[in-house]
């Protein structure tokens, strides 16, 4: 098990990125929340070392995505049942960025109206900044494969936001 000054160090220098990582997945709920969790628990039992910051980095991008899609995959997910309240409940949001008429919020909402994939691969490729290559490695896809998934989501990023 890693030391804690070891752990918190990565939840400051990586934890923002794992976090938006859920949230693509999740779009904020507790199930990012658990996700989050899931994959710092992950690291923190992880024995293995690292060749520098980068690869830890795609490491946890790695991880927290593998997370998340066994958490979809999960069956008491696909048994869920929504009621009127719980629909309400996760509509109406505090959060200005989430609101009607702001453009962050509509570039959320439409990286989030994106299947996975492409949106995991846009997002690693817009705003963390991989490559093609290093997001096919990280998600252990063909290269060519890689760059269909971001021209596919860019290109329905373009259609939803115009």
């Amino acid at each position: 098990m890693r030391n804690r000054s070891d752990i918190e160090q990565v939840i400051d220098e990586h934890g923002n990125t794992v976090w938006r990582v859920c949230v693509l997945y999740f779009h904020q709920s507790p199930d990012a929340q658990d996700a989050f969790q899931e994959t710092m628990l992950k690291y923190a039992l992880h024995g293995g070392d690292f060749a520098d910051a980068e690869h830890r980095k795609a490491w946890l991008i790695r991880v927290a995505t593998n997370v998340c899609k066994d958490m979809l995959k999960a069956s008491h997910r696909t048994r869920s049942v929504l009621d009127d309240g719980t629909i309400a409940s996760s509509s109406a949001s505090s959060d200005t960025h989430s609101q009607p008429g702001c453009a962050e919020g509509e570039v959320l909402d439409a990286m989030l109206g994106l299947t996975d994939p492409p949106r995991t691969p846009v997002y690693l490729a817009l705003y963390e900044g991989y490559t093609a290559p290093e997001i096919a490695e990280m998600l252990e896809a063909p290269v060519n494969t890689v760059y269909s998934w971001i021209a596919r989501g860019r290109k329905l990023l373009k259609e939803a936001l115009a």
